[in-house]
């Protein structure tokens, strides 16, 4: 019974979840539409929830995505306002993301700084370059090309869904591509195999061979990659960019990672239980929203759940260990 309810318990709190808000709103909360549009507003958190999974199956975080997303929405805004083709802003953005992320694991793999001190470091300063960049103003308007923008509105025709036009949007479909490929790279690779052994033990992973430093560069760099996709995507959506618009990526990308590991046998981050942990997130957050609960509650709510999923797959570790 422990093991079921340490194994399970998340997923049975999901259903919980589910059901709680399907009897409280029958007629908008499990409707197509609605999870689409869930899964729009979820699609950036995805994308770099999945980069976080990526450095913390070696035991490590990254606290400045966050700052990472924004700072490219601003690159790729600023290219906008010069001149600078879509396909050239996105890739160059994307670069400064993956720069960014290099710097991290360099500090954290080659000089030995933890990656707590690392990362809150490059975060002070990722932010600051987007003030600095954006002259601390949001660019939107005119400067934001029709294609770009439109993407994010744009989506793959589903069809009616009870006489209402529904269609998957792009968004959507580029978080789960992202999804797959992250799924591909840590599971079905050599890469991500040696990532988790490094997770396991960084020493005897070492000693057995593998190139701990480089890996650790490369997984933060993909990270950072990642990051920057994220604030491109928000950029396309709202059609502007400003420097604080990722701001809140960080933490509900560290907190889906935490709780989708409560899923795993070992309590180890693994992909598809981080986009669970995400879906719980977003499912709540769209559920009380429709219920007018007020921001602040949502917050100590989401943290409490949090607490109270880590809390139990630790005592049930301990529990088993004795």
């Amino acid at each position: 019974m422990l093991t079921f309810l340490r194994r399970y318990g998340t997923l049975i709190g999901f259903a919980a979840i589910l059901i709680f808000f399907w009897a409280n709103l029958p007629d908008t909360f499990m409707t197509a539409r609605n999870w689409l549009n869930i899964s729009q507003q979820l699609s950036m958190l995805i994308v770099v929830a999945a980069g976080m999974t990526i450095v913390m199956v070696m035991g490590d975080f990254d606290l400045s995505v966050g700052s990472m997303a924004s700072l490219a929405g601003i690159v790729v805004a600023i290219l906008f306002t010069l001149g600078i083709p879509v396909w050239a802003a996105v890739s160059l953005a994307l670069l400064v993301g993956l720069v960014g992320g290099a710097i991290n694991g360099a500090l954290i793999s080659f000089i030995g700084i933890l990656p707590f001190v690392a990362t809150l470091a490059t975060l002070t300063m990722f932010s600051g370059a987007a003030f600095v960049v954006s002259g601390g103003k949001t660019i939107s308007g005119r400067a934001i090309p029709e294609d770009f923008s439109q993407f994010a509105r744009g989506g793959i025709p589903l069809g009616d869904w009870g006489g209402v036009a529904v269609s998957i949007p792009n968004l959507t479909l580029l978080a789960l591509a992202v999804v797959v490929l992250a799924w591909v790279l840590l599971e079905q690779t050599t890469f991500g195999r040696r990532l988790y052994a490094i997770g396991g033990n960084s020493e005897a992973a070492h000693l057995s061979g593998v190139a701990v430093r480089k890996l650790k560069l490369i997984a933060f760099a993909l990270t950072g990659s990642t990051a920057a996709l994220a604030g491109i995507m928000y950029a396309s959506r709202v059609a502007s960019a400003n420097p604080t618009q990722g701001s809140s990526l960080m933490l509900n990308a560290i907190a889906g990672v935490f709780l989708g590991s409560t899923l795993s046998e070992h309590g180890e981050p693994r992909i598809l239980y981080t986009i669970v942990g995400v879906l719980i997130l977003g499912v709540l957050d769209n559920g009380l929203t429709q219920m007018s609960v007020d921001s602040y509650v949502r917050q100590i709510l989401v943290g409490g759940i949090i607490i109270l999923a880590v809390s139990a797959s630790s005592l049930t570790k301990r529990l088993r260990s004795r």
